[in-house]
């Protein structure tokens, strides 16, 4: 059932959980997507207003901003998100961690790609900006703070303002928040 591989994927990333419920019901991630879920849907069958009211009130909610025309694969864990922001169109692979104050953010106002697109199993840090219609590989780290402005390849490590690739290997099972080893 994808709801609980969703939940069980915040169980698995945070050591602070307790139990699947706290995680259903008082973690700001689950609530941001869920309400994402429903706007995009409603925003791909082309109705107006109510997609973009509801991902309003999921930001006054939980202080997580995600425009209802971006794509967002499976067991996306946003640890604790505030600031977060994802664009219109933003695409975000399967399996991938994103924290507080994460933007994926455009470079220019032309009704177009405009906005980054994340592999699978991609690890984003704190205030991390990944601006334009660049491509994060799969299984990519980017270091907290980092501005990402180029593509960067699978399964490495960036860092940096401007980012630069500092290491190859990317994101290893069971080691995926281990920071301070970037």
């Amino acid at each position: 059932m994808p709801i609980l591989d969703f939940l069980k994927a915040y169980r698995r990333y945070d050591p602070a959980t307790r139990s699947t419920l706290e995680v259903l019901f008082l973690y700001p991630g689950v609530k941001a997507v869920f309400f994402h879920r429903i706007a995009h849907a409603l925003d791909c069958a082309h109705i107006p207003f109510i997609p973009r009211a509801i991902a309003e009130f999921s930001r006054f909610l939980t202080g997580i901003e995600i425009h209802p025309g971006a794509k967002i694969g499976k067991r996306l864990v946003i640890d604790h998100g505030m600031g977060l922001v994802i664009g219109q169109t933003s695409v975000i692979g399967d399996d991938c961690i994103l924290f507080h104050g994460v933007t994926l953010g455009g470079t220019h106002f032309e009704k177009k790609k405009r906005h980054p697109t994340l592999g699978n199993h991609v690890v984003i840090g704190a205030g991390a900006k990944i601006l334009g219609n660049i491509r994060i590989g799969d299984g990519v780290r980017v270091g907290a703070n980092s501005v990402v402005i180029q593509d960067v390849p699978d399964h490495t490590t960036a860092v940096g303002i401007p980012a630069k690739v500092v290491a190859t290997g990317g994101v290893q099972p069971g080691k995926e928040l281990e920071h301070g080893n970037l």
